[in-house]
Order: structure tokens, then C-alpha cells, then sequence
């Protein structure tokens, strides 16, 4: 029976951090792994955490950096990501789906990187009001749900690299899982516990070797290393 659920995203590159979370699972008799998004981008070693993702995680969606980064572009430093992915990489990315969606003890919940109208609409709830916010348990064409009137009891997103939980009473529970790679605090997870009939949610903070990620990246020859230097240490606004 399917209880325990590790909930990942927004790993961004970030190889250490990614190894780091994945040794924190397997300690905790987890039943599932599910990603929501953002395996690639900022950080240099985008194609070895599509492996780990694909070795360890049992569903995967995917970002928006798993959908722009397919495209042409001039930019130097997306072009080095680019440079670093092989072709099945590619085909790997080009081939995930929208979002996860599953039942745990009679409950429904929903899973997307960031809206469940598109992965680049940006809702950060600091930023947006209650209305803005609910709109994340509305029915789509991109969930497959709109000729339904079940909405969501929890709705699980990624995107903008910040922790965040709220009850809405009326509706369900809205929660961000934070980043992988590139959260403000630490390596940053959810574990999703129904054990016990109910359903528990907490957040998993992971502490990585943030030098060592930064010297594989230089080793690397990563182009706009700098910029990510100051992500990985908390430079960037300061």
C-alpha cells in the first residue's frame, strides 16, 4: 500500500545537492518518489541529475526549464547548459508530462511545477492574494480534469524555490515544496505521510557541500559561473 511519498523539485543542475536529498530518502522507508519539474538549468551537471531522476524517481513532470531549454537560443550561458545534455537527455525532457495526480487515504491530490494552467505562470503567495492563490486548485485542459467537479484536497507545486504551506478551509491545502538545488535555506524536500489514515506533510531540510558543488562547476568550465557562485551562496541581491 502506497503511504509514504517523497515529493522533489526544481534540482536546477545541482548534482550535489540532488545526491545529497536522494540519500536523505533512502533513509526514511520512502514508497515513492515523484518530481515536479526544473531537472535542468543554472546549474553545470544537468544531464548526470536526468540520470539520477530517471534511476530513482517514479514519476516525473516537467518545468519550465525542462521545456525552454530545448529551444534555440544566443544566450552564452544557456548554451552551455545546452552543450552539456546528450540527445536522449533531450528526448527525456521533450517527453514528460503536465502534472501527477493520485489518491492517498480518499484524498485527491494534484501535482504540477507551477500552475495548473502552464509551467510558466509564476505564483508566488507572498506576492498574490487569496483569489490568485485558489486558482491553483481550479480544474484545466492541462490537468485533463475540466469536465469534472472534483477539485484537488492538496495541490503540490514547485517553481519558486520557497517553502509555503496554507490551509484553506474551504477548499484544501496549497503547498510549495521548495528547491532542490537551489533553495535559500538548504537542500529543500516534502515527505507526504498517510500512514496513519490521515495525511501529514513536512518539510525535509538537507544540508550539501555547496564548495564542492561550485568547484565541479569551475572544473566544468561553466560560462556564467559567477552568477551561479552567488545563487548557490546567497549573494545574489546583497
Amino acid at each position: 500500500m502506497l503511504t509514504k511519498i517523497a515529493i522533489i523539485s526544481d534540482i536546477h543542475g545541482n548534482l550535489t545537492a540532488l545526491e545529497s536529498v536522494l540519500a536523505d530518502i533512502e533513509k526514511r522507508g520512502v514508497d515513492k518518489i515523484y518530481c515536479l519539474g526544473d531537472l535542468v538549468g543554472k546549474g553545470p551537471r544537468g544531464s548526470a541529475c536526468i540520470e539520477l531522476v530517471k534511476k530513482y524517481c517514479d514519476k516525473v513532470i516537467r518545468g519550465n526549464w525542462d521545456v525552454f531549454i530545448q529551444d534555440e537560443t544566443d544566450n552564452e550561458h544557456l548554451k552551455w547548459i545546452q552543450s552539456q545534455l546528450t540527445t536522449e537527455d533531450f528526448d527525456y525532457l521533450a517527453s514528460l508530462p503536465f502534472h501527477i495526480e493520485f489518491e492517498l487515504n480518499g484524498k485527491l491530490i494534484r501535482c504540477f511545477h507551477a500552475s495548473p494552467r502552464s509551467e510558466f505562470e509564476r505564483i508566488a503567495p507572498e506576492y498574490y492574494d487569496k483569489e490568485k492563490c485558489l486558482s491553483l486548485f481550479e480544474n484545466s485542459e492541462e490537468t485533463n480534469s475540466l469536465h469534472t467537479t472534483r477539485t484537488p484536497d492538496y495541490v503540490f507545486y514547485g517553481d519558486i524555490h520557497v517553502t509555503w504551506l496554507r490551509h484553506y478551509y474551504e477548499t484544501g491545502f496549497l503547498i510549495n515544496v521548495g528547491s532542490v538545488g537551489l533553495d535559500l535555506v538548504e537542500a529543500t524536500y516534502v515527505l507526504i505521510d498517510g500512514s496513519h489514515g490521515a495525511i501529514s506533510t513536512n518539510f525535509v531540510r538537507v544540508p550539501y557541500d555547496r564548495e564542492a558543488e561550485l568547484r565541479a562547476a569551475k572544473d566544468l568550465g561553466m560560462a556564467s559561473y559567477e552568477e551561479y557562485e552567488k545563487e548557490i551562496m546567497y549573494e545574489i541581491g546583497k
